[in-house]
């Protein structure tokens, strides 16, 4: 009887994570990311370059993951419907954070450190059917569009869950390998997040991008 019950806990086991495997699959399927062209690919870290985007972002007051959630939640309201024509904006891929300098962005969600205090700028890169003109305007004054030019990034990839702390990690891993081969970033980095948080963490995909000449 005691192997029985094993065996169908064995088996539940198995069939649930199944079941999480496939919805990581179709989490992100027909999702657009942003395209980019591989200019070098080493051990550690790929070079692309990326094209001009526009991004809706919004800066919040607070720490790492406080401002990456409330951030996220105004960007969905704009995207959701929440703007003067009362329209969906289709999804993307990845989230960006950035902790940057105390200047205006120029560098998918984002965070960004303002000049005073703790805050961050988080951001998602829309669609590349619209331009600025022909997006509707956010009824969320906080939420700020706003296109960049093209940049070309030093990017190293991990799985798992991007904390604060392993981010950090992965990011002065990138930059003591850019330092290494003598490449100079000239921004700071951005932790990119491409899956919903549901993704088995096996399956997740993160990036640490740095701006580079």
């Amino acid at each position: 009887m005691k192997r029985v019950i094993i065996l169908a806990v064995v088996a539940l086991i198995v069939v649930l994570m199944g079941a999480w495997i496939a919805v990581g699959h179709a989490s992100n399927k027909g999702i657009e990311e942003p395209a980019f062209t591989i200019i070098k690919t080493g051990p550690l870290y790929e070079i692309r370059d990326y094209g001009p985007q526009i991004r809706a972002e919004v800066t919040i007051p607070g720490g790492y993951r406080e401002t990456l959630y409330a951030g996220f939640r105004q960007i969905a309201d704009y995207i959701f419907g929440n703007n003067t024509t009362r329209k969906e904006v289709a999804m993307t891929a990845p989230v960006l954070q950035e902790k940057s300098q105390p200047i205006a962005m120029t560098a998918p969600v984002l965070q960004e450190k303002a000049e005073k205090g703790n805050a961050f700028t988080v951001a998602f890169i829309m669609p590349r059917e619209y331009s600025l003109e022909s997006l509707p305007r956010p009824n969320n004054p906080a939420v700020r569009l706003r296109e960049t030019p093209p940049m070309r990034y030093a990017v190293l990839r991990f799985s798992g869950y991007a904390t604060e702390k392993r981010s950090k990690a992965k990011m002065a891993l990138l930059l003591s390998a850019l330092e290494r081969d003598g490449i100079r970033p000239v921004s700071e980095p951005i932790v990119a997040q491409y899956n919903p948080p549901w993704t088995p963490p096996f399956m997740r995909r993160n990036e640490i991008q740095v701006a580079i000449p």
